[in-house]
């Protein structure tokens, strides 16, 4: 609200010509007066005579009228004021919002007090400046007043440079010779003062005149000086060369000359050096570009010199003042810097706030030269945004010379210095964000090059800074920790999002690819973001909170608090939830620290490690904490969807491993349940990996029919699995895998199938469908992996089939018959979890016993251990493991075990039956606790870590329900072999040797040339059949030979095979323990795999045969079937 110039035009209004002026050239068209407001209280210059604009020419008062009620008080303090200036022209005292008695006893009252009445501010800037243009006019006129006088009486002119001791009459009349040439000199300040240079040239050149004759140097100079200054300012806005050199020849004259008037008598108490400064300065001004930059710098170099003899420390001030601000007109901001830190140096010499005040500002102008200024100033002259973004598309490279201007190691002692200047001033202003700023940057800049007691002064200050300011308090410099993006987590497979197609009945799509440098996110869905941390520094770190700074507004972050020790990094994760649909910049963190909240940008970060990799900074913060070099992480363009549905998969029993053996087939149900906001609508299942062909069936019908699925609905899916068949080099790797120990699983090998479900919500969330073109929410698929393991049954020690014209490893493994299933083979399965933290490795071994006779079964017996392949079960894994149980089958049927159903059909009860039930239970828990006793589970983890598993408990009660089925054996066995002229087989007693002599048989038949199974040949056959009970069994036996189909090849139209002899309704007994053979002959037709199956139906079974096929009806027939035999044919040639 200053009015500081006012045009000559624009006070003829208020001025009064009483008489001839002495500005004979004023220029009323486009002259003006400027004015120079200081603050009161101020001593007056002892230089006033010499330079006339030293002196104070008006006061103006400044009154608040609701706080001074009293007027006449108000004036009597004013005009008490004014005393203290002496060379005051003109005296008015402003009165602001005066009260409507204030207004009518102030016009009476008149004189200098003026009223402003309450009104706008355009009203009072119009009035104030009405009132300016009065002051200016009145003292125009008071200059005529008094130029006239001095013209007319004369006046005695003094300067600190005249002597102080009583003149003698020589010195009396050398001063009255040089009065007239003062007082010319002094006029002409006056007619500057006026407005009118040419006037004042005039009055100037009679000075110089005079003054040189009369020998008054200083004078001259001033003269002279003031000659230069009404010529620039008659020629207002040229520049030729020939003033030019004017200009330069006069200022070098008047520099001489004030150097001719210093004496050395008064070199301690006054020097005229100041002014000699000032010329030279004002010479520097004048010239000030960059064509004459040489001889510019030559002039500041030697004002720079003479400031060391200045007396007076203000003196000095401005001259720094002045030189820095000449060398930032040239562009040298460095020498600038270094003048503007004396400023701020000669400033905290002064040991007061308002002079700290200064100093800081003075400092802060600084830091642009020193490369440590605040990033409030960066960031108002930062890169445009499309810069910033390009560079983060380049994967955040810059240019050499960018990293070069950001960070210059040579100056680091410097820029310390300078930052430690700018805390000590903010500490004594008073200003807690400014040294909190300073500190930070001096803290995080250059920690290497502080001590460790010094980083923990540092973090004291910035505490103590924190604590004078309200909490909540944000500043643009960040200290630590140092942050840099570690990664953006992709989607888990149960939440890829893929782009949708338009058509509402398919939602198949393209998985989001990462490469692509896109990202998506979804409302209302938590998200994560990996930071490093690393605190250099040798105290602990305590971040108050940190989360990630979002400035498009559309997300939630979430803060967490993180202790950091000294010289340590550490990798957290920082979530949020997008909040609606858009782009999201994710510029770096917000963090809470030290009592201060900043952001830090990964920007920075990123330029300060590329800085480091090329020598530029200190060091690198993270690998001095120990952290491995970061690859450049790339940021992808992050863009918010709208909310989507969300399935969440799991396999009904556990999600672990599906171990299933060759040819088996389960039934593995699938639990989808909706874990988003909105309903599922579309979905489509497929599959992907290897074996997809052991998926027999997917009941997508189930899925369909619960469409919609709900929020919070969930849907059971069943899929039928049939483990594959393992080749030979997959039954080489499984054998090689469980001798080493290891459990399969599905992450190590690759061989199972993958379920993807895609699904989709709705198009749009309007009732009408999208429009052509418009943007149709993506889609989600779920990867449901089937973690099979297929394992293979090994039962070479169980003689369990036949093989007829067939060798090789793999006839001696168990065949399953397609269309019966197993053939009564029964295995102990055991199932092991391992919910600890280490691996085990499981081994299964089992006591066979040789029996000597087979009739007496607690005769000796020799013992052999039978062991199983190892196997490992990883952390929170479970495997399966298989026992035959033919090992422990009894070797006759007795029906002993079946006592208590006999005692229960007899007439006798009571307490015989009573006791014959305990006797037969306590035989049946002993012959189970003898078979548990034989199976030995151990387990063995790291090189010295073993022992034995409990399982008894768990054995007995897996065996107790089928308990008959595992010891007693079948009351039939029955057998093929080739019936040969010249090979009779010897008669077997036991099943053992009847096993033995059936694959013996076997193998020696497919052996010999002789024994090959040809087509178009007549091959006798013969069937063996032993009755394992102690009865005479009378049965019924039928002979059926099967081709690869499955179809009966020996009866239909279709028939490839021809017989000899009787297959079907062969009536035979057999006695006790004994065997019998019944021959038949076949003639194959065609090539091929064939199978041959013996089967018998029993009549008049006693009781001991019904209790053992578990029936109660005597009528009910009691049918045995034996295992399937294959027979390879080979064709002839």
């Amino acid at each position: 609200m200053e009015p500081d110039t006012i045009p000559l035009s624009a006070m003829s209004s208020f001025y009064t010509e009483h008489q001839k002026s002495p500005f004979a050239h004023q220029p009323w068209d486009s002259g003006s007066l400027r004015f120079k407001f200081v603050l009161g209280g101020s001593p007056p210059s002892p230089w006033e005579d010499f330079q006339s604009n030293r002196k104070i020419l008006a006061v103006i008062g400044i009154c608040h009228c609701p706080s001074s009620p009293n007027l006449d008080s108000v004036i009597d303090h004013f005009g008490s004021a004014c005393k203290g200036y002496s060379s005051a022209l003109v005296h008015r005292c402003f009165a602001f919002c005066p009260g409507d008695s204030q207004l009518e006893d102030g016009s009476k009252k008149g004189g200098n007090l003026i009223l402003f009445p309450p009104s706008d501010r355009q009203t009072q800037e119009f009035h104030l400046q009405t009132m300016m243009q009065d002051i200016a006019a009145s003292l125009l006129m008071e200059f005529e007043k008094w130029v006239l006088k001095a013209e007319s009486a004369g006046t005695i002119l003094k300067t600190p440079l005249d002597s102080q001791a009583s003149l003698s009459s020589e010195e009396v009349i050398k001063a009255k010779k040089r009065r007239l040439a003062r007082a010319q000199k002094t006029i002409g300040d006056y007619c500057l003062l006026a407005g009118s240079p040419v006037d004042a040239n005039a009055h100037y050149s009679t000075a110089i005149e005079l003054a040189r004759l009369t020998g008054d140097y200083f004078w001259y100079a001033g003269a002279l000086e003031g000659s230069v200054c009404a010529l620039l300012l008659d020629r207002m806005g040229q520049k030729d060369p020939v003033l030019e050199e004017e200009v330069r020849y006069r200022y070098n004259s008047v520099m001489l000359h004030y150097r001719k008037s210093f004496i050395q008598d008064n070199a301690q108490r006054v020097s005229p050096l100041s002014f000699e400064l000032e010329a030279t300065l004002k010479l520097a001004r004048f010239l000030c570009r960059r064509e004459m930059a040489k001889e510019v710098v030559e002039l500041l170099t030697s004002a720079a010199d003479g400031a060391k003899s200045l007396i007076d420390a203000s003196d000095r001030l401005i001259l720094f003042v002045e030189i820095a601000r000449l060398y930032g007109t040239l562009g040298y901001q460095r020498k600038a810097a270094f003048f503007s830190r004396q400023v701020a140096q000669l400033y905290l010499q002064q040991e007061n706030r308002l002079a700290a005040i200064s100093a800081m500002q003075v400092l802060a102008m600084t830091t642009k030269a020193y490369r440590v200024q605040s990033r409030a100033y960066t960031s108002e002259h930062a890169l445009p945004d499309r810069q910033i973004v390009s560079s983060h598309a380049d994967g955040g490279k810059m240019h050499h010379q960018s990293v070069v201007s950001l960070f210059e190691c040579q100056w680091s002692t410097l820029q310390m210095v300078v930052l430690r200047e700018i805390l000590i001033s903010a500490v004594r202003a008073g200003d807690p964000l400014a040294a909190w700023s300073a500190a930070a940057r001096l803290l995080r800049s250059y920690y290497p090059l502080i001590t460790p007691p010094g980083q923990n002064g540092l973090a004291s200050a910035l505490s103590s800074s924190a604590d004078r300011l309200p909490s909540g308090t944000r500043c643009a410099d960040p200290a630590l920790p140092f942050i840099r993006l570690y990664s953006f987590p992709l989607h888990p497979s149960q939440m890829d999002i893929v782009k949708r197609n338009s058509a509402k009945e398919d939602c198949k799509g393209e998985p989001n690819n990462s490469s692509k440098q896109e990202l998506n996110w979804v409302v209302g869905e938590p998200v994560q973001v990996l930071v490093e941390l690393a605190n250099p520094c040798g105290f602990d770190l305590r971040v108050d909170s940190i989360y990630l700074s979002v400035h498009s507004g559309n997300f939630d972050a979430f803060p967490v608090s993180v202790n950091l020790p000294p010289n340590l990094s550490k990798v957290i994760t920082l979530s949020g939830i997008p909040t609606s649909v858009g782009p999201v910049t994710i510029p770096g963190c917000m963090v809470h620290c030290f009592g201060v909240i900043t952001e830090h940008l990964f920007r920075d970060v990123d330029n300060l490690l590329l800085g480091a990799t090329q020598g530029l900074v200190l060091s690198d913060p993270f690998r001095c904490c120990g952290s491995a070099k970061l690859r450049n992480i790339s940021v992808p363009n992050i863009s918010v969807v709208p909310p989507l549905p969300l399935l969440v998969s799991h396999v009904v029993g556990g999600d672990g491993a599906i171990i299933l053996y060759e040819g088996e087939i389960r039934n593995v149900c699938i639990n989808l349940a909706n874990a988003g906001t909105v309903p599922v609508e579309q979905t489509h299942i497929s599959l992907s990996g290897k074996n997809q062909d052991c998926v027999t069936s997917v009941a997508y019908e189930t899925l369909k029919a619960a469409l919609p699925l709900k929020p919070g609905a969930e849907v059971t899916i069943p899929v039928t699995l049939k483990a594959w068949q393992l080749g030979l080099l997959d039954s080489d790797a499984a054998a090689g895998k469980s001798a080493s120990g290891s459990t399969v699983r599905h992450s190590k090998d690759g061989n199972s199938p993958t379920l993807l479900i895609h699904y989709a919500g709705p198009l749009s969330n309007s009732v009408d469908p999208p429009k052509s073109g418009s943007a149709v929410p993506p889609g989600r698929r779920l990867a449901v992996p089937l973690q099979i393991c297929v394992l293979q049954v090994d039962v070479d020690n169980v003689s369990t089939e036949g093989a007829i014209g067939s060798e090789g490893k793999i006839d001696r493994l168990v065949k399953i018959d397609p269309f019966r299933g197993s053939w009564g083979l029964r295995f102990l399965e055991l199932e092991l979890s391992n919910p600890t933290d280490v691996v085990f490795d499981i081994s299964v071994s089992v006591q066979l016993k040789n029996s000597g006779n087979e009739d007496n079964l607690s005769a000796d017996h020799d013992t052999s251990d039978y062991g199983y392949p190892k196997t490992r079960i990883d952390r929170d894994c479970s495997a399966r493991v298989l026992i035959p149980l033919e090992h422990f089958k009894l070797p006759i049927l007795d029906g002993s075990f079946f006592m208590k159903d006999i005692q229960a059909e007899g007439i006798d009860g009571g307490r015989s039956s009573i006791f014959s039930e305990k006797n037969t239970k306590a035989e049946l828990n002993a012959s189970i606790k003898n078979l548990i006793s034989r199976i030995k589970v151990r387990w063995h983890s790291g090189q010295n870590s073993s022992g034995e598993l409990n399982i008894k408990d768990a054995i007995q009660a897996a065996l107790q329900t089928s308990v008959m089925d595992v010891l007693l054996p079948d009351p039939l066995t029955f057998g093929f072999r080739l019936a040969r002229n010249d090979l009779e087989p010897a008669k077997l007693d036991s099943p053992k040797e009847f096993d033995n002599e059936v694959h013996s048989s076997a193998s020696v038949s497919a052996s010999a040339s002789r024994g090959s199974v040809l087509t178009y040949d007549m091959t006798p056959m013969e069937v063996l059949v032993r009755n394992n009970t102690k009865d005479m069994i009378k049965i019924g036996l039928s002979i059926t030979c099967r081709d690869v189909a499955g179809e009966n090849c020996v009866e239909g139209a279709k028939a490839t095979v021809l017989w000899a002899g009787v297959l079907n309704g062969i009536t035979m007994e057999i006695p006790p323990l004994q065997e019998i053979k019944h021959s038949f002959s076949l003639y194959f037709l065609v090539p091929g795999e064939y199978t041959l199956v013996a089967a018998a139906l029993i009549d008049d079974a006693n009781d001991i045969l019904r209790a053992r096929a578990r029936t109660d009806s005597p009528d009910e027939p009691i049918f045995c079937c034996g295992p399937p035999y294959n027979v390879r044919v080979i064709g002839t040639a």
